[in-house]
């Protein structure tokens, strides 16, 4: 069983910066696609940022140019920068480790980004 811990969020003002970390408890990265998502209240769950095994990135639409997912296979963490924010990304994070079925969800973390 894989666990993640996130970590890094907060209350920021618009226009500034956090970064997301996230924890595996086991060295995943070199076979799991790892990935971030959110969530706003009455909304669904959104993919922002995918990692893959191979390190190739994806990003939401949204999110292009201003995030930047990547990983630390030493430290087993995977980071989100998140710059240039806007109050519509207020929402909670999750990190997400994903191999064919076995899907993995860390517990999230808050972010509000309001002045």
């Amino acid at each position: 069983q894989v666990q993640l811990v996130e970590s890094g969020g907060g209350l920021v003002q618009p226009g500034g910066s956090l970064r997301l970390s996230c924890a595996a408890s086991e060295s995943i990265f070199s076979i799991y696609h790892m990935g971030w998502y959110r969530q706003a209240p009455g909304k669904q769950r959104e993919l922002v940022a995918l990692i893959g095994s191979g390190g190739s990135t994806n990003y939401a639409d949204s999110v292009k140019g201003r995030f930047t997912i990547s990983r630390d296979a030493a430290k087993n963490t995977v980071y989100l920068q998140m710059n240039s924010l806007k109050p519509e990304d207020t929402a909670s994070y999750f990190c997400n480790a994903q191999l064919l079925s076995r899907v993995y969800w860390g517990q999230g973390t808050q972010v509000t980004v309001s002045s």
